[in-house]
């Protein structure tokens, strides 16, 4: 797993009480304990705004992020315990408290760091969201791993929504590269900086975003 320069903007005022949520891709993102970051706070009573730069339900652990966000501001351990309680939250929680480039195995509470790689890749947003629910209940229907390559969940995840199955395709026709599915979808991503090639299906509904891997902070 890697963290991208795609960042959600999370301020905490200990002065106030209540949560918020704004920016681009505020709709439908939840302001009670269905949200990461306001589990992540526990009964502490403060004010959280969160500035939604990240697309909500594409895959891009945008809620892990955020919750990641409450615990540092909290102090919360990166030692093996505080790990495994982040990934009680939600199985990105702790790898987004560490960041950088990582593998991460169990059940996300595993984090090995690895050395940082400067990269740009180029994020193709379609206008769906596979909920993850959905694409593990999939996945169980499967019996696991169907076929080898960079995610597990892609079938799955087109079994839930098989028009994935088209947007895969076509970003593959227009890079000459083979997209991976970010997480359980629906966001795919090439290596590589392919805004223009991909600017029709920006025409079509789809969001692009070129980012580039940032390190460990």
């Amino acid at each position: 797993m890697v963290t991208l320069d795609l960042l959600d903007r999370v301020t905490i005022d200990p002065d106030s009480v209540g949560v918020t949520v704004t920016g681009r891709y505020a709709d439908g993102v939840p302001t009670d304990h269905r949200n990461l970051a306001v589990r992540a706070l526990g009964d502490r009573r403060v004010g959280l705004a969160i500035e939604k730069r990240i697309p909500h339900g594409g895959g891009l652990g945008g809620g892990s992020s955020d919750a990641a966000a409450v615990l540092r501001w909290l102090g919360h351990p990166t030692d093996a315990d505080g790990l495994a309680a982040a990934a009680r939250l939600g199985a990105d929680v702790a790898f987004s408290l560490v960041g950088g480039r990582a593998r991460v195995r169990g059940v996300g509470e595993l984090v090995e760091p690895l050395p940082h790689l400067d990269r740009t890749v180029t994020l193709v947003i379609p206008p769906l969201r596979i909920p993850t629910p959905a694409a593990y209940r999939a996945w169980d229907e499967l019996g696991g791993p169907v076929a080898p390559g960079p995610n597990d969940l892609e079938p799955a995840a087109v079994r839930v929504e098989p028009s994935l199955a088209r947007w895969r395709d076509r970003i593959g026709d227009a890079t000459g590269r083979t997209p991976v599915l970010a997480g359980s979808g629906a966001t795919w991503f090439v290596h590589g900086e392919h805004s223009n090639a991909l600017a029709a299906l920006g025409n079509e509904g789809a969001e692009i975003i070129a980012a580039r891997t940032t390190p460990a902070s």
